[in-house]
């Protein structure tokens, strides 16, 4: 059994994941990495001498291609286990703008845009509640697209 949990602050040297729920179109982008058959959203391991928003930015080009997006932080969060294990990472939203190519040598093997989460996750039971609270935050009106200019609506 594994719990996931949110959290509104963190310090960001205490997140060692990010993890990004990006939509396109109003679809979801998930991956299957090449040694799997099952499905992910972008995400992985920070690196050294990154911020978690830079680990986020960094996976979801390595993985998916995608170079124009808005980025945003949606909340913090922590993946506790029953023998005791707890991870903590950063959750985000991206609005992809443009679908791009992976980088070669990619360990993505392949991507698709879907409406909802498919049946084979890689991770059944965390990131399906990831999701949803990215869900929440977006029905709470968190997310505020960036305007291409903001004074041609005045003129």
């Amino acid at each position: 059994m594994v719990e996931v949990k949110f959290f509104d602050q963190a310090l960001d040297s205490d997140l060692k994941f990010a993890v990004i729920a990006a939509r396109y179109e109003d679809r979801w982008l998930l991956c299957r990495h090449r040694d799997r058959q099952t499905w992910e959203m972008p995400g992985g391991h920070r690196e050294p001498g990154e911020s978690v928003y830079q680990t986020a930015q960094r996976e979801l080009l390595e993985e998916t291609g995608v170079a124009e997006c808005q980025l945003e932080a949606v909340s913090a969060y922590g993946v506790y286990t029953e023998d005791g294990q707890r991870t903590y990472g950063g959750l985000f939203f991206a609005e992809v703008e443009e679908l791009g190519r992976r980088p070669e040598g990619s360990e993505i093997a392949e991507n698709r845009l879907v409406e909802g989460l498919p049946e084979h996750m890689t991770y059944p039971d965390i990131q399906p509640v990831l999701l949803q609270r990215v869900q929440q935050w977006l029905e709470e009106g968190n997310y505020r697209p960036l305007l291409e200019d903001l004074f041609e609506q005045f003129y």
